[in-house]
């Protein structure tokens, strides 16, 4: 398989933007630097807007979830606006309250389960700390960003002379009592402050002033290229870091485009996105209303405008495993390294009708992309994504679109280095078109 030096170079970029990205809210600040570097503006939403013509802009809410945008060089109402959503978050092992714990001599640091994670992948990974942390302060309070590169963390497997079925019936585990991530050797100091003393000392602070935080484990290895021709990559959190990447990059390179563009990534799509900061919120639509306002549309151009958009919802796809073929809805079966997917479902799972699809479809071809469909099978449960929620929101058209890859909501997943430049390429011409 032949792959460009361009091609390869921005898968590299992928793995580099999922490596400076372990939680969320890490996810937004990279995506910050980068629309900074750029020239795009911070909006806060507590100030009042004054947009302009060809503006460059992005919003934050809550730390884990932004909103970019290119004001296009015609009027929003007679063109719509063009619209790709992805996510932030992923499956995972996230700190609780109190986290820590003395066991028989050893701390252990409790865990709930977010989202839908493979855990059997969390065992024997070097595993380490990243989120934020709120900090005490003469006035209140301060948040500030944590990450932890070094190996912190560890699950370690039970050995198999005490777990003979584990080939046979699958490695399990109960995820109150065993779950649970190894620290350290507990002494006299206490469970709690043996957990909270190494994030005062990352921050340079009292460990009395940690007030409350928010912190996944993740895997410390960096991503990196697999293959006889180096043709695969995998990573952490390719679902869903790998559909920003991917947007972020066709909106950088969108110059004076005649509609205005957005990107809107979201938190908490992984448990249902019904938060203030989720796809479910009211985010995406209180900027947009902010865009129609400073437009100065009217209530009738503003439902002129969303009538005339279209949003893409780009979120990872299920490739064809050849190890598990009965797993697969004869027909549909994706391949890696074969183009965007077209993701459809009658229950309304994804947000993609037949227009959609086909409007998607011309759009690749204009790209120059191969593109391919997806259905789950029928007998098995189907994913879902932020597509269905805001195209009802919004009342706008909308198609679900990813990338194919294996192991999904695994803690270590892979995906095409083809695919990636295909996802940009389509997503820049929605952009552009």
């Amino acid at each position: 398989m032949t792959i460009s030096d361009s091609t390869r170079a921005r898968a590299t970029d992928l793995l580099a933007f999922i490596d400076a990205s372990p939680s969320p809210w890490h996810a937004v600040q990279t995506c910050e630097t980068r629309l900074q570097a750029a020239g795009f503006a911070h909006l806060l939403e507590v100030d009042r807007w004054s947009l302009q013509a060809g503006g460059r802009y992005y919003a934050i809410r809550g730390g884990s979830s932004i909103i970019a945008f290119i004001i296009g060089a015609q009027p929003a109402a007679e063109t719509g606006l063009r619209l790709i959503g992805a996510h932030t978050d992923s499956p995972g092992l996230r700190l609780k309250p109190k986290p820590g714990e003395d066991a028989q001599g050893m701390v252990r640091l409790g865990v709930e389960v977010y989202g839908g994670p493979l855990l059997a992948t969390f065992a024997d990974r070097d595993l380490s700390l990243a989120g934020r942390v709120n900090i005490r302060t003469p006035g209140g309070f301060t948040t500030r960003l944590l990450r932890f590169d070094e190996p912190l963390l560890r699950l370690p497997n039970l050995a198999i002379h005490m777990n003979r079925e584990v080939n046979e019936n699958g490695l399990k585990f109960n995820k109150q009592t065993e779950l649970p991530l190894l620290l350290g050797v507990s002494d006299e100091s206490g469970a709690e402050t043996r957990f909270r003393q190494p994030i005062a000392e990352a921050l340079g602070v009292a460990a009395a002033d940690l007030l409350s935080w928010e912190l996944n484990a993740y895997d410390t290895q960096k991503g990196s290229f697999w293959g006889v021709d180096r043709e695969f990559i995998a990573d952490s959190q390719l679902d869903n870091l790998a559909s920003c990447h991917a947007a972020l990059s066709a909106l950088l390179a969108t110059a004076n485009p005649p509609a205005t563009c957005l990107c809107a990534f979201f938190d908490h799509e992984e448990v249902g996105s019904e938060s203030a900061v989720g796809a479910g919120g009211s985010f995406v639509a209180d900027v947009i209303g902010r865009l129609a306002a400073s437009a100065g549309l009217d209530s009738e151009d503003h439902r002129r405008m969303l009538a005339r958009s279209f949003f893409i919802s780009a979120d990872m796809a299920h490739a064809w495993h050849p190890n598990f073929p009965a797993a697969y809805e004869p027909g549909h079966r994706v391949t890696v390294n074969a183009g965007p997917v077209i993701k459809c479902n009658a229950n309304q799972r994804y947000s993609t009708d037949a227009d959609t699809a086909a409007r998607f479809m011309a759009i690749c071809e204009k790209a120059g992309v191969p593109w391919q469909q997806y259905a789950h099978r029928t007998d098995l449960g189907c994913g879902s994504t932020i597509g269905p929620i805001v195209a009802a929101r919004l009342g706008i058209a909308s198609v679900d679109v990813g990338s194919p890859m294996w192991a999904m909501h695994s803690i270590r997943e892979s995906a095409g280095v083809l695919d990636h430049t295909y996802m940009t390429a389509a997503l820049g011409a929605a952009f552009s078109g």
